[in-house]
């Protein structure tokens, strides 16, 4: 099965974008499946329940995943809720809103998405070590795609490396910047550091270039996302859906110029 996973979409210009892109990738690379990183695709940061409902009604998410700004928008919680494709970290509390795993049944085959964030320089969780292992005990496939939504590479590659032969494919998230590691490992396990972002080209990992004097003065900027070119992140996966296998991950980095 040909699985497409898109990085970090950044603000509702963003969103609109993909209308035309994802629906030409399915056609041409016979993607059946779309993940997509919504947890910046309101603006002014966060997720919305209308912006995740334009990432399904225009850019064709299947699931949706989101990472530490899952929570920034309180009109979220009904949604997380209520839509179990919507996704927010699994290691957050248990008496968090929503859930972080879902399975969809094809018939033939379930394919299962894991939502679960890092600890390195990230809001306190529970260990997603400890996690993923409760949580592949509950799961009956095995086919398993993890959106680890970390800051530190090491973290993300010793998450690859404890899940490897046990997931389908291990992709990061929340960094916005694509890394050029994409590799097999063991021969099972998909694996990418970040799939990076769909978000302003001249902009700070798709903030306007404004944010520049929190770095500067620390003077604290309001977030907004740089408008313009955009570069589209993703990774293409081919998984065996028998065997729960990574045959192959490929980047995929265009640029959006609408």
């Amino acid at each position: 099965m040909k699985i497409l996973f898109i990085g970090d979409v950044q603000g509702q210009a963003n969103v609109e974008k993909l209308k035309d892109i994802v629906p030409e990738l399915r056609i041409s690379e016979k993607i059946e499946f779309v993940i997509i990183n919504g947890e910046n695709s309101a603006d002014g940061n966060g997720i919305t329940p209308h912006s995740a409902n334009l990432l399904f009604s225009k850019a064709g998410a299947d699931i949706i995943t989101t990472g530490n700004h899952a929570f920034k928008r309180k009109e979220m919680d009904t949604m997380f809720n209520d839509r179990a494709e919507v996704l927010r970290p699994a290691n957050y509390g248990e008496h968090c809103p929503g859930k972080g795993v879902h399975i969809i049944d094809f018939g033939y085959c379930g394919i299962c998405v894991v939502n679960i964030m890092g600890t390195q320089f990230m809001p306190p969780c529970d260990n997603p070590f400890r996690n993923m292992d409760i949580i592949l005990e509950q799961i009956d496939t095995k086919n398993i795609i993890v959106d680890f939504h970390a800051e530190a590479t090491a973290e993300k590659k010793a998450m690859a490396y404890y899940l490897s032969g046990r997931v389908s494919a291990v992709v990061g998230t929340h960094t916005h910047v694509q890394t050029a590691d994409e590799q097999i490992i063991d021969g099972h396990t998909a694996f990418i550091t970040d799939v990076g972002m769909v978000g302003g080209v001249d902009s700070v990992i798709g903030a306007d270039k404004k944010v520049v004097d929190v770095f500067v003065d620390y003077y604290p900027q309001k977030h907004i996302y740089a408008g313009g070119k955009s570069t589209f992140n993703a990774v293409l996966l081919d998984i065996d859906t028998a065997t729960g296998k990574a045959n192959s991950i490929k980047r995929i980095n265009k640029f959006l110029v609408k």
